[in-house]
């Protein structure tokens, strides 16, 4: 951290700490290290809809990250899954916290393609409340090289130091009573995945379509479940027909729609 530019940029965000202004420093501090596109920070609290604590999107963009995945696409989102279940504090790439074959899969297919971007990673931040802040970095042009990611994580304290001061209440602004990680038997995730093709699909049935849904692949959801990945894709044709659907398509479509009725 000897380059007197980024140094610069650092003692502004931790001046900015506690003011409206710390959001913008922070990704000014993060330019500062290698460049990307977009940022946007998100706060998780067990299941309930993410909160939009900042981002730099242009309007268009915006309605794509941020009104409609917080329509019901963050369940599906790996960074989501990963923030509630949750990870330990620190840098990721989408990819390496994605199921086998989400890039496969209809939520990366129907939704997340949309958004144009090479590469995502994610700063997390754990909270009080088991709350968690994630700062997201996307690029629409090329991945964040290794040097990138070392370059970044040398500034992760500060990143860590700043987030948790400035957000740290965070987890009060989500709903009184919001299942918090950990209880899933109530939450609102395991409720929209149990409700799903209620009186058409039987319970094995339903845990097929949450996974096939997250991006799990037929051989990995069976190692989950315990069955044969042929015994998987015969749930998948069941599945299908009693839905009345031809695809992975459908079968998402399907599923977000339920949830604005759930």
């Amino acid at each position: 951290m000897s380059d007197p530019a980024l140094m610069a940029k650092i003692a502004e965000a931790i001046r900015a700490g506690g003011t409206p202004q710390l959001p913008l420093a922070l990704t000014q501090m993060l330019r500062a290290v290698t460049p990307y596109a977009f940022s946007v920070i998100f706060g998780y609290c067990g299941n309930a809809r993410p909160l939009d604590l900042y981002d730099d999107f242009p309007a268009q963009k915006r309605k794509i990250f941020v009104s409609e995945y917080q329509d019901g696409p963050y369940l599906l989102d790996p960074f989501f899954l990963a923030a509630t279940s949750p990870v330990a504090a620190g840098l990721y790439r989408l990819r390496d916290l994605a199921p086998d074959r989400f890039y496969q899969g209809e939520y990366f297919r129907n939704y997340y393609v949309q958004t144009g971007l090479a590469e995502e990673i994610g700063f997390f931040v754990d909270l009080p409340g088991q709350a968690t802040v994630v700062l997201s970095l996307m690029r629409d042009d090329k991945p964040f090289s290794a040097k990138d990611l070392r370059a970044l994580d040398d500034i992760r304290p500060v990143i860590e130091a700043c987030v948790r001061r400035h957000w740290r209440g965070v987890s009060e602004r989500f709903a009184t009573g919001q299942p918090k990680a950990g209880a899933l038997p109530d939450s609102g995730l395991e409720k929209s995945f149990q409700s799903f093709g209620l009186g058409l699909l039987t319970p094995r049935e339903r845990e097929i379509v949450e996974f096939t849904l997250k991006g799990h692949s037929p051989d990995a959801i069976g190692g989950l479940l315990g069955i044969a990945s042929g015994t998987v894709r015969i749930h998948r044709r069941n599945i299908y027909a009693k839905l009345r659907i031809n695809s992975q398509g459908e079968l998402f479509s399907r599923f977000i729609q339920t949830l604005g009725t759930s």
